[in-house]
């Protein structure tokens, strides 16, 4: 079939970690938006789900950092954190060997990545899967995208990577969905954690909704750490999903700063066209 449905949503912590301690209204408010981007994508009636995220050394370090990283396996276990601490139990999700060797064959024609068919996913994948599959009966892909140990791919190529990705999905019978996750701004780990600059959020946000790819790309890294932190270098999934969607333009359903939550907390979808 082909690319179904696209959106992308953060996923730090605090969102399910720390929810008693925000804001009620806001709080409620974002997770009613999360209900609605599930319910879009089941609407989508997806085979699959490729999740494209920022995994935070739970797999990965400096020893062997690949800048992309596909999920090979027929599934997958987590969160890798403490339970409580994450307030998400442990969970055993579905995934699709057959299908990701596929896609990663596909991949490959184009640009080249690295698999891995043993992976424990953080909170970087499981908060969003908490909302959007909470039955964990979708089988996923997962996808990493170095966004944590420089050298960092450069932005370009983050969204060349999702026109790839586009080309590689659009290759295969299955009706297959996308989620990027991540930032938008954010220190975590870091005595700024819980700053979030909300100008910033919202301009890069008209970017991404608009898909303006020469504005998309121009961030350097200096710039983002600057007025972004270190969790701005997110940013490369939500460029993955604006080149899978090219030429289409997005909706925001949902966008506030939330301190307690630490992020500048996102839930959009991009057409599918």
């Amino acid at each position: 079939m082909s690319l179904v449905f696209a959106g992308v949503c953060s996923h730090a912590p605090g969102i399910t970690g720390r929810a008693a301690r925000a804001e009620p209204q806001v709080r409620d408010t974002f997770y009613a938006k999360l209900g609605e981007m599930q319910q879009r994508l089941e609407a989508a009636k997806p085979d699959a789900l490729i999740i494209v995220a920022a995994e935070h050394f739970a797999n990965f370090f400096m020893n062997n950092m690949p800048a992309y990283c596909v999920g090979m396996a027929d599934a997958y276990e987590g969160p890798i954190e403490d339970e409580e601490w994450l307030a998400i139990d442990r969970h055993r999700v579905p995934g699709n060997a057959g299908l990701s060797r596929r896609v990663i064959q596909a991949l490959l024609a184009d640009i080249d990545v690295a698999y891995a068919e043993e992976w424990k996913f953080d909170h970087g994948i499981m908060v969003p899967l908490h909302f959007l599959t909470p039955r964990y009966d979708l089988p996923v892909i997962p996808v990493n995208v170095n966004c944590q140990g420089p050298p960092l791919t450069p932005l370009p190529r983050a969204y060349e990577f999702g026109r790839a990705l586009r080309r590689a999905c659009d290759a295969q019978p299955e009706r297959i969905a996308l989620v990027g996750t991540g930032g938008i701004s954010h220190w975590p780990a870091t005595p700024d954690s819980g700053t979030i600059n909300e100008a910033w959020d919202r301009a890069f946000l008209q970017r991404f909704l608009a898909n303006d790819r020469a504005a998309l790309v121009s961030y350097t890294d200096e710039e983002t750490l600057r007025d972004a932190g270190q969790g701005g270098f997110e940013i490369r999934t939500f460029l993955t999903v604006a080149g899978a969607t090219e030429g289409a333009t997005g909706e925001l359903l949902f966008y506030a700063p939330i301190p307690i939550f630490a992020v500048g907390c996102t839930v959009a979808t991009m057409r599918v066209e």
